[in-house]
């Protein structure tokens, strides 16, 4: 197991590579060039100038999340090849510099959805909450209007550029089914992950976030059965999945523990993060101690530790604990604690 933690880049995070350096077990730096629109072939000089930064504290920048997908690839529309040919001469130039694993997604318009940005717990802490009553009756844009209206940060999948034609992009969804989406997936994969054997970096999906349909659009990477046939759709190890104990988790019928046993040799990139989920479906992100919330970490460090991982796992989405201003769910506390906590469980194991 190869321990990362998720960074923005500099002037884009409160949390800088210094403090990183300081967190013990961590080695690789998960990033990504945020300021990058999905489809736009990625410049070499600004994938050099993030190398050059986090080579001065002795990390590598072997996870990348992530390369965003464009929407006419997910659509199916036959502007997608020029897109995927972006896509191709990234995955190129990112194994130029070191690159193992992409981290992606293929949500429909958002990445990923929550109702509350900074919902108190119990211990005072705050955190990113969903309720699920309120999606069910909420306008799309009242959402999209509470979730980027965060003047520090920008929210990963939330950009102002990528919504501010959401009305389009519902339409042209209206038709899209699963299946197609499952198709539309297919078809990128065979153009890309040729390339991918090439170079030697290994793509790893995004489960969706929470694992079930939203606001009408499809959503496929929800549960064991259709992570199986993702992996089928091209039979390389090199098409792999970013198994998110967070995302899954929502759905408590989703059995992590099981899916790490089947899926361990397909899964280059790891998001070990917990939740409480409530019997009315609200769920919201806890510590990741297991007695804290609904998921099973500590079986899930087992199955990882079974199935002799040597992959990279990152603690995903933080709470905000004393008083810390940060990117919502992704401040350095609560995330660092995360990583001693599943290094404990691990190292306990090693024994």
């Amino acid at each position: 197991m190869k321990m990362a933690f998720r960074w923005y880049g500099e002037g884009n995070d409160s949390v800088t590579l210094h403090q990183i350096k300081q967190i013990p077990g961590v080695e690789t730096i998960v990033w990504a060039l945020h300021d990058m629109l999905a489809g736009e072939e990625w410049p070499m000089e600004k994938i050099l100038e993030v190398k050059r930064q986090v080579d001065q504290y002795g990390f590598n920048i072997d996870v990348v999340e992530s390369v965003n997908v464009h929407e006419d690839i997910k659509l199916g529309l036959p502007s997608r090849d020029k897109y995927i040919e972006n896509y191709k001469r990234t995955i190129e130039k990112l194994a130029k510099v070191g690159v193992k694993v992409i981290c992606y997604n293929f949500m429909p318009v958002f990445d990923w959805i929550r109702t509350d940005l900074f919902k108190e717990l119990g211990d005072g802490s705050t955190s990113l909450f969903y309720e699920k009553s309120k999606v069910e009756d909420i306008d799309p844009m009242e959402l999209v209007n509470k979730i980027a209206n965060n003047p520090d940060y920008t929210m990963p999948g939330w950009e102002p550029e990528r919504l501010e034609n959401l009305t389009k992009l519902f339409d042209a969804y209206k038709d899209i089914s699963v299946e197609d989406l499952f198709n539309n997936l297919q078809y990128f994969l065979e153009a890309i992950i040729p390339v991918c054997e090439e170079n030697d970096i290994k793509m790893a999906i995004h489960p969706d976030d929470p694992p079930w349909p939203i606001f009408g659009l499809p959503r496929i990477i929800t549960n064991q059965e259709n992570i199986r046939r993702v992996l089928k759709l091209v039979d390389s190890p090199y098409n792999g999945v970013t198994l998110c104990s967070g995302s899954l988790g929502a759905n408590p019928k989703n059995d992590i523990v099981d899916m790490v046993r089947e899926f361990a040799d397909r899964i280059p990139f790891a998001h070990v993060r917990n939740i409480k989920v409530y019997e009315n479906g609200d769920f919201i992100e806890t510590s990741h101690r297991s007695q804290d919330g609904t998921v099973d970490m500590v079986g899930i460090m087992k199955a990882y530790h079974g199935s002799e991982f040597n992959g990279y796992i990152r603690p995903d989405h933080g709470r905000h604990i004393w008083d810390e201003k940060c990117r919502p769910g992704y401040g350095l506390y609560d995330r660092a604690l995360g990583i001693m906590y599943l290094l404990g469980i691990w190292d306990s194991l090693e024994q």
